[in-house]
């Protein structure tokens, strides 16, 4: 699998530097280096982008500014020479936030996020609910995770927590990017912070879901459509 990248910064030589990386990862294919965000536009309208390397101060429109004007854009990994965005960045759901000077180990492992995530993501496109099981990064290995075996899932910054029997599994991932591949009609979302599988729930009481050692909280603006979710027509009533 190859990723088409864009790279958009408005200094030349941290753009020239960029573009040798990708250079040398052969998963990679640049497909243009912009100097400005309102290029940029252009580049994702004329072409097929998997993934920018993006930088977050530039002239007119910031980085962050551009990520948000996209209704649909693509795997992002911020390049930037402050910290202080990490959070925000974060929130928007960016694989990886690179801070300069960027040496090309740090590069590498963020591009291999990348690509390990446009191959869940295809895998689960192209193949809907096939199989009962997925498999997530920890660590240095990837973990065969049983559907069954999920009781819920909790977001921890910019990471995710899979409750199983026994043990809790972290992985570099966002809540949104899990809730997005995992069969709908077992994982819902019931709070910003949690998912939940039905087969696991025990009961509901006021603005709590019973699982079998935890309590998760509803959201109130989510009770009414998790309430349907959860029971439909599996309410019996007088």
């Amino acid at each position: 699998m190859k990723l088409t990248c864009l790279i958009v910064d408005d200094e030349p030589m941290a753009r020239k530097g960029l573009q040798e990386y990708v250079d040398d990862i052969d998963f990679l294919e640049c497909v243009a280096a912009c100097e400005s965000a309102l290029k940029a536009s252009h580049q994702l309208l004329e072409n097929r982008i998997d993934l920018i390397y993006l930088d977050i101060q530039m002239p007119k429109l910031s980085g962050i500014d551009f990520l948000k004007t996209l209704k649909h854009p693509p795997l992002t990994i911020f390049t930037t020479a402050y910290t202080h965005y990490a959070i925000e960045g974060y929130s928007l759901d960016v694989i990886d936030y690179l801070v300069k000077p960027i040496t090309f180990e740090r590069f590498l492992k963020a591009s291999q996020k990348a690509l390990e995530f446009s191959q869940l993501r295809a895998r689960a496109e192209n193949h809907p609910g096939e199989g009962d099981y997925f498999f997530v990064r920890c660590d240095s290995k990837f973990e065969k995770v049983l559907f069954r075996d999920v009781s819920f899932i909790e977001a921890l910054q910019n990471y995710a927590v899979i409750h199983v029997p026994g043990r809790k599994l972290i992985t570099y991932i966002t809540l949104t990017s899990l809730e997005k591949q995992l069969p709908k009609d077992r994982f819902i979302k019931v709070h910003k912070s949690y998912l939940v599988s039905v087969p696991h729930i025990q009961a509901i009481e006021g603005n709590e879901i019973l699982m079998e050692s935890s309590r998760i909280p509803i959201s109130r603006n989510l009770r009414e459509e998790v309430i349907q979710q959860i029971m439909g027509n599996r309410l019996f009533k007088r």
